[in-house]
């Protein structure tokens, strides 16, 4: 699984000019998911996103967690995250988890999530063409893949 986590002010999902989800101070989780993906993947990936200090406490240093600060997190699927750009101008998708794979490790990770956090999480729709928008605070974005744990 991999993950673009951007540490927002505010952030929203349109699909078809319908606002679904939108939050304010937290997290936009883009998620990637690929056939390889499992349980444990989800599992270090989730506790992993609830405890990221990157939130700012009261000296203005990174130290607190979106668990810390009782923060929210919209979690949108997004294959593309695994494109392959190797070789020719056209990204090759072929390491995204189809649907019918992909879907129920969606589901799987915003329920865990949901467990860390103690809370809802709100989402995109899968495979909808939606408008994300957000203000990224700081701006703060870190990538994180759960077979490459660094």
């Amino acid at each position: 699984m991999r993950t673009v986590i951007q540490r927002v002010s505010k952030a929203s999902v349109t699909i078809n000019e319908i606002k679904v989800s939108e939050i304010n101070e937290g997290l936009l989780v883009l998620l990637g998911i690929e056939e390889a993906d499992d349980k444990t993947d989800i599992e270090w990936l989730t506790k992993k996103i609830a405890n990221l200090r990157i939130f700012n406490d009261k000296n203005g240093v990174m130290n607190k967690s979106l668990l810390e600060i009782n923060g929210d997190a919209i979690v949108v699927s997004q294959f593309t995250l695994h494109a392959s750009t190797k070789k020719g101008n056209r990204p090759s998708y072929i390491y995204a988890a189809k649907p019918e794979i992909a879907i129920p490790l969606y589901e799987q990770f915003i329920a865990e999530l949901e467990l860390q956090l103690h809370k809802k999480v709100r989402t995109g729709q899968f495979g909808a063409d939606m408008k994300v928008a957000l203000i990224n605070d700081g701006p703060v974005t870190i990538m994180i893949d759960s077979k490459v744990k660094e």
